[in-house]
């Protein structure tokens, strides 16, 4: 019994040393690894009562790698898919919400630089917009060209 959980708690460790994990995706990595009923979710809770596990520094890690490059819808579909509690989720792309047209010109002006020549050429940087997660109206008003609002 003994044997599995430093095992457990030891992948856990390495896993949270490489990047934040949040506790659903630990579960999820380290379910096969489980010996015994119980012991991965009593690894688990030792780690995060020691704060090894925290779901705000989660967040800030997926803000701090994503939101320059992604939109809202992007960062919203990360977080969720980590296990974050929705009303987390919301609160943190709230916060976002507000650069989303600075960061999607950002990300436009980086990519591609000139306004689109034609239709079809329109229509691929809407797609690699829209694929980032930007919001369409978003992405409507970048490319339409009238940078001043």
């Amino acid at each position: 019994m003994a044997s599995s959980a430093p095992s457990l708690k030891g992948r856990a460790l390495r896993l949270l040393g490489q990047r934040e994990h949040s506790r659903s995706e630990l579960e999820r990595k380290l379910a096969r690894y489980e010996e015994e009923p119980g012991t991965l979710a009593r690894a688990l809770d030792e780690l995060a009562a020691k704060d090894f596990i925290s779901e705000a520094r989660v967040v800030q890690s997926v803000l701090h790698r994503r939101a320059a490059r992604h939109g809202a819808a992007r960062v919203r579909q990360e977080l969720l898919h980590k296990g974050i509690a929705p009303e987390t989720v919301a609160e943190a792309i709230a916060g976002l919400t507000g650069s989303e047209l600075q960061r999607a010109r950002e990300v436009w002006q980086q990519r591609f630089g000139a306004p689109p020549r034609d239709a079809a050429e329109r229509a691929k940087q809407a797609r690699f917009m829209l694929a980032r997660g930007f919001a369409a109206g978003v992405v409507a008003k970048v490319l339409r060209d009238d940078f001043d609002d």
